[in-house]
């Protein structure tokens, strides 16, 4: 996967007053709708006025349907100034497959589900149980109070609800690649379509997410609340301005710290890059 989120892009968004202004942009495999469009936009977009989307050399203008999205030049028109939410977007590494595989996480994330929930594979021995959110960003889980969003595991300290099976899902390994680059996502309020962000060179997009993780009836489903949060950080990630950048597995390169210090987001992949390691001494489910 090509490490830059817009080279892709088939939808381009623009300020119409001033029509050399990206906003933003997407690759749309077919499941973008118009109204999911708006939602997306009404994320990213800052405005005191309401704002009209209108395709630059169709004129159609984009309501709230079920219409696909076409991909084209998209321009905001605002009576006033269009700013792009400062909204921080939270970076993430490709996390490596547990060196522990039967660890209480991944066994009852994987019973649970019994196949890959956005493939439909039943292949066990090629799926992997991937965080929802991610579990080396402990900090911004108690900071933000993440941990109201696992409902199984009361009385466990909130650090620990992290491995909770509410925060999994069963994917092959490929898929758990896009899931922690956030280049494949599930809308739940969409019925929980997928959306996949880059080349959907699986045929994925649009999919339902399988309703194995997701029974009402069953305690540890996979939370609603923060498959809302990862999806919510895809759309940051991917269609804000020219995208957030791809980093790759937290363990490929012998030198990648070395290479991060003129990176972005430095300071946050240093230390997702140590703890990572760290990883490797210990069991941490």
């Amino acid at each position: 996967m090509n490490g830059d989120r817009a080279a892709y892009r088939n939808v381009y968004i623009y300020d119409a007053s001033d029509n050399e202004r990206l906003l933003g942009g997407l690759h749309q495999n077919g499941s973008v709708t118009d109204a999911t469009f708006l939602d997306m936009l009404d994320l990213l977009l800052v405005t005191h006025f309401p704002i009209r989307i209108q395709d630059r050399f169709s004129c159609r203008e984009v309501r709230r349907n079920e219409r696909p999205l076409e991909p084209g030049i998209y321009d905001v028109y605002c009576r006033g100034p269009i700013k792009l939410s400062d909204e921080p977007w939270l970076p993430r590494l490709v996390s490596p497959q547990d060196s522990h595989p039967e660890t209480t996480f991944s066994d009852s994330v994987r019973a649970r589900d019994g196949k890959c929930v956005i493939s439909g594979v039943a292949d066990r021995s090629g799926v992997e149980a991937a965080h929802i959110f991610p579990r080396d960003n402990e900090d911004y889980w108690l900071a933000h109070d993440l941990a109201r969003c696992i409902t199984d595991a009361e009385g466990r300290a909130a650090a620990a609800k992290l491995s909770s099976a509410q925060n999994g899902l069963a994917l092959l390994a490929h898929i758990r690649q896009l899931w922690d680059q956030y280049l494949i996502s599930v809308n739940p309020d969409d019925n929980h379509k997928v959306v996949v962000f880059a080349l959907d060179t699986d045929s994925l997009d649009g999919r339902t997410l399988d309703p194995a993780c997701r029974d009402p009836a069953d305690p540890h489903r996979a939370s609603d609340a923060l498959l809302r949060w990862h999806y919510r950080q895809a759309v940051l990630a991917n269609v804000r301005g020219t995208g957030e950048p791809v980093f790759g597995d937290a363990t490929s390169g012998t030198d990648v710290l070395s290479e991060i210090e003129h990176a972005p987001y430095a300071k946050e992949r240093f230390q997702m890059e140590i703890a990572a390691r760290l990883r490797g001494f210990g069991n941490d489910d």
